[in-house]
C-alpha cells in the first residue's frame, strides 16, 4: 500500500485517479453477499423446511428492497436440501462454500445436523483464512451449541432448551392439577435433552410431581403412536413432557385422541409447525402447551401482527416465527455495523448486538452467541372470544397466552470457552 501511495504522489492527477479506481475495484466487485439455506426440503419434515425457507426468503427480499447492506450490496439466497442428514448437510455446506456463500441459515434439521455443520464450518474456516463462513441457527436449540460446544462461527437465534424449559417449569409451578408426568421424546440429542431438563427443572419447581415413566422413539419413523400412548396410559400420567415436532407430534396427538386420552402436553415449539393446531382440533382432546417468542393472536403485538399481515399478503402463507425473519436482519445489521462483508468482522459485530425487532429489543450475548429472546408460554385451545379470539389453520382453535418471560429472566449461565480468530 505504501508503494501505491508513493507512486500516486509522483503521477499526474488523471493517472492518480485511475490508480485509485483500480485499488478500489475489488471492494466494488462484490455485488452480492451470498447466504445459503440448508434445511429439509424433502422427507417427513419437508413442510417445516419449506416454511422456514419462506420466512428466510421474505426477510432477505425485504432487506434488498430497502437497499440491501452497505448502501447497495444485495443479499443472495442459495437453497440446499439437508435431507435431515448430517452427511448430506456437510455436502451442502461444501457446495455452498464453492458457490461463494459467506453465511448459512439453518436450524430445522435437528441439533445433531447443526452440530455437524458448525464443526465442518470451523474446520473449513481454520484451513481457509479469508474464505470464512458463518452459521446462523434459528431453531436448533441444543444448549451445548452455546455451551461446551460453542464456536465463534455459530450464532443461536432461538431460546435454547434450558431457557424454554425454565419458562415451562415456571408455568407448571402454578398448575397444581399436574401431578403425574411421563417423558416421551424422540431418540436423538435434543429429545433426550428435553427429557433431561424436564425432569430436572420441573422437578425443582414442583418437588411433589411424580415422574411415572420415560420412553424414546425413532425420529420421523413412527407411523402409529398407539403403543406409546398405551404405555403412557398404563402409567396413569396426566401430562407428557415431549419434544416431538412435525409429524411426530401430529401422530402422537392423533393416537391419544383415538384412544380417548385427554392428556396435557408440554413442548418447546410444536405449535409453530404446520398441522399441529389442526391435529389438536381433530383429536378434540388434549391440551398442547408450548413456548416461543410469539404466537398468532397474541395481544399487544402490533408490530408482529403487521409483519404477519405483510408476509401473508406476499407469500399466501401464515407467518409463525419472528426469530427466523430476524436472523437475516441481524446479519444485515452486523454487516452495516462492521462496514464490511468479511465474516470475521461480521461475527465480531454480531457479538452483543442489540436489534429492535418486532418482539422488542433483543441482544445477541457476546460470550456464547446466544440470543436472549423473550418466551411466551401458550396453549392451543378453542376460540372463546376472550382469551382466544381467532382460529388457526381453518379451525376454531387458536392460542391462549399463559405467561410471558423476558430473555434476561430465562438466561442461563454458560460453559462456553470460545476460541477466537
Amino acid at each position: 500500500m505504501h508503494h501505491l501511495l508513493r507512486s500516486l504522489m509522483t503521477t499526474t492527477p488523471v493517472a492518480a485517479g485511475a490508480a485509485l479506481l483500480c485499488a478500489a475495484a475489488p471492494a466494488l466487485a462484490q455485488e452480492t453477499f451470498k447466504v445459503a439455506y440448508i434445511d429439509p426440503l424433502s422427507g417427513p419434515f419437508a413442510n417445516v423446511g419449506e416454511l422456514m425457507l419462506t420466512h428466510t426468503q421474505y426477510a432477505i427480499e425485504d432487506i434488498n428492497a430497502k437497499g440491501g447492506v452497505l448502501k447497495g450490496v444485495k443479499l443472495q439466497l442459495l437453497q440446499f436440501d439437508s435431507k435431515l442428514s448430517a452427511q448430506e448437510s456437510q455436502s451442502a455446506l461444501q457446495a455452498a462454500i464453492d458457490q461463494g456463500a459467506r453465511a448459512i441459515v439453518t436450524g430445522g434439521s435437528g441439533s445433531s445436523v447443526v452440530t455437524a455443520l458448525v464443526q465442518a464450518a470451523a474446520r473449513h474456516n481454520q484451513r481457509n483464512p479469508g474464505k470464512e463462513i458463518l452459521v446462523l441457527n434459528h431453531s436448533s436449540i441444543d444448549p451445548e451449541l452455546t455451551g461446551k460446544a460453542c464456536s465463534f462461527w455459530h450464532f443461536q437465534f432461538d431460546a435454547n432448551t434450558a431457557m424454554k424449559m425454565k419458562a415451562m417449569a415456571n408455568y407448571i409451578k402454578k398448575q397444581p392439577d399436574i401431578k403425574k408426568v411421563f417423558l416421551l421424546n424422540q431418540d436423538y440429542a435434543h429429545g433426550k435433552q428435553w427429557a433431561h431438563y424436564g425432569r430436572e427443572m420441573v422437578g425443582l419447581a414442583r418437588p411433589d410431581i411424580q415422574f411415572v415413566g420415560e420412553s424414546l422413539h425413532p425420529i420421523g419413523r413412527v407411523k402409529d403412536f398407539s403403543p406409546y400412548v398405551s404405555k403412557v396410559k398404563g402409567s396413569e400420567a396426566d401430562s407428557v413432557i415431549t419434544g416431538n415436532w412435525g409429524q411426530d407430534m401430529v401422530l402422537l396427538l392423533k393416537a391419544a385422541g383415538d384412544a380417548g386420552y385427554n392428556l396435557r402436553y408440554f413442548n418447546h415449539s410444536a405449535g409453530a409447525v404446520p398441522g399441529t393446531v389442526l391435529a389438536v382440533s381433530q383429536a378434540k382432546l388434549g391440551q398442547l402447551t408450548w413456548v416461543a417468542e410469539w404466537h398468532p393472536g397474541q395481544a399487544d403485538s402490533a408490530r408482529t401482527d403487521a409483519l404477519a399481515k405483510a408476509y401473508k399478503a406476499k407469500t399466501g402463507k401464515d407467518f409463525l416465527a419472528p426469530r427466523i425473519d430476524m436472523t437475516p436482519r441481524f446479519l444485515a445489521a452486523a454487516i452495516n455495523k462492521a462496514q464490511s462483508t468479511d465474516p470475521v468482522k461480521v461475527a465480531r459485530a454480531l457479538e452483543d448486538l442489540t436489534v429492535d425487532t418486532v418482539v422488542g429489543p433483543v441482544r445477541m450475548r457476546g460470550e456464547d452467541h446466544q440470543l436472549l429472546l423473550p418466551q411466551v408460554v401458550n396453549t392451543i385451545t378453542p376460540v372463546d372470544g376472550k382469551a382466544v379470539k381467532t382460529g388457526w389453520e381453518g379451525t376454531n382453535y387458536g392460542f391462549r397466552t399463559d405467561a410471558v418471560y423476558t430473555g434476561n429472566e430465562l438466561a442461563q449461565g454458560t460453559e462456553c470457552k470460545m476460541a477466537r480468530p
